[in-house]
């Protein structure tokens, strides 16, 4: 594979699970950009804090930066990582892009159940303001090079294959 993989979709979409599940099948690195930032600025509840969301995108599209500049790898991108021009501008040019589409209720009922803390969403889950972040962001995420329906009763597994399936040179 000579190519990156770029895995985005919302917050919850399961992009770090299938990340890990496909970087193996394809024998690749696996960068995962939260853990990355978390490991470098810490928690990112903090960061949003100290530095909004403009300072975390930021932070993001450095991490993104540096895993594109290195050798092919599967990137799973935290939920908004599109919404930063300039990391959507390098994920344009820089890998294969792999939007993870999950219907918005299965979002979110996983965010309910997460234990994850998700700035942008507040203490409490609410049902529409997830919405309304959802469908801002759809139309940057169908920018996508693939989409991958990923509802319903699929397993990881099965999904996981599909994107190997569809990113692995013919």
């Amino acid at each position: 594979m000579s190519e990156h993989v770029a895995l985005i979709g919302f917050m919850g979409a399961g992009k770090s699970t299938l990340g890990r599940r496909v970087a193996r099948e394809l024998g690749l690195p696996f960068v995962d950009s939260d853990a990355a930032i978390v490991e470098r600025h810490g928690p990112i509840a903090e960061i949003f804090a100290r530095e909004g969301d403009a300072g975390f995108r930021q932070l993001e599209y450095e991490v993104v930066r540096a895993a594109l500049a290195g050798p092919p790898a599967v990137l799973a991108l935290g939920g908004g990582a599109v919404t930063h021009e300039a990391t959507r501008a390098l994920l344009a040019t820089g890998a294969v892009r792999v939007f993870i589409d999950v219907p918005l209720r299965t979002l979110v009922s996983r965010l309910r159940r997460s234990r994850t803390i998700r700035p942008l969403l507040g203490e409490k889950l609410e049902p529409e303001r997830v919405r309304v972040l959802w469908e801002r962001r759809m139309p940057l995420y169908r920018e996508a090079e693939i989409v991958v329906a990923a509802g319903g009763h699929r397993s990881q597994a099965a999904i996981a294959r599909e994107i190997v399936a569809r990113v692995r040179p013919q």
